[in-house]
């Protein structure tokens, strides 16, 4: 998953626009890393 996509999701949350840039930049760096941990626990799967 690319920064690209994973901010399209988070921007679905009405919360996402109300963190400070910083904090928007560590949710995305928190979600893509979230996302690798557990597409390696199931491979196959997207």
């Amino acid at each position: 998953m690319s920064k690209r996509e994973a901010v399209r999701i988070l921007m679905l949350s009405p919360i996402y626009f109300k963190l400070s840039l910083t904090q928007r930049q560590e949710l995305v760096e928190e979600f893509l890393h979230i996302h690798m941990h557990s597409f390696m626990k199931s491979p196959g799967q997207k």
